[in-house]
Parts: structure tokens; C-alpha cells; sequence
């Protein structure tokens, strides 16, 4: 069952007779109770604290996403810095 520590704990009298009364129904200890208890606020700490990640909707107006072909992506890359320096260039008179 692996080791356990004593310890005290000071909780509310009407909290503490709750407890007891709840342990007595479940047929089952206050310290089991407790731990239980213990238990679910960690967990449910854990997963505030790590929210699961979503990735945005990038879709465009509802379609999907069109993903260029990989074998094309020096293309496109050097296509993009063209179109870039195009920008930056001022007209000419």
C-alpha cells in the first residue's frame, strides 16, 4: 500500500462531523475520504493549469486550407521575397 505520514489537520467543527457521517454512509475511513478529496484538487489543478492546446481555425471564409506542394516551396519562398522587394522599391516617375 506504500508508506503514509501523519499529520493533523484543522478543519471546522460542522465540516469535520459532515465528514465523519459521509465516511459512515460510504462505508469507508476519513482518511480515505480525505485523500480522496486531496486527490481531486490536484487534479483538477493540473489540468487548469495545463490547458490543452487548439490550434485556430485558419480557414477563409469556410473552406479549407490549400497546403502548397512541399516540392514547390523554394518557389513560392522566392517569389514571396520578389513580391516583397517589389513593395519596398518606390515608383518610378
Amino acid at each position: 500500500m506504500g508508506t503514509h505520514m501523519k499529520t493533523t489537520i484543522d478543519v471546522s467543527d460542522a465540516l469535520f462531523n459532515s465528514a465523519k457521517e459521509f465516511a459512515q454512509k460510504s462505508q469507508t475511513t476519513m482518511r480515505a475520504l480525505v485523500e480522496e478529496g486531496l486527490r481531486r484538487v490536484l487534479a483538477d489543478s493540473q489540468a487548469q493549469a495545463k490547458p490543452a492546446f487548439k490550434l485556430k481555425d485558419a480557414r477563409v471564409h469556410g473552406k479549407e486550407i490549400l497546403m502548397p506542394d512541399p516540392r514547390h516551396w523554394q518557389q513560392l519562398e522566392e517569389e514571396h521575397v520578389a513580391a516583397r522587394s517589389r513593395k519596398a522599391r518606390p515608383l518610378a516617375p
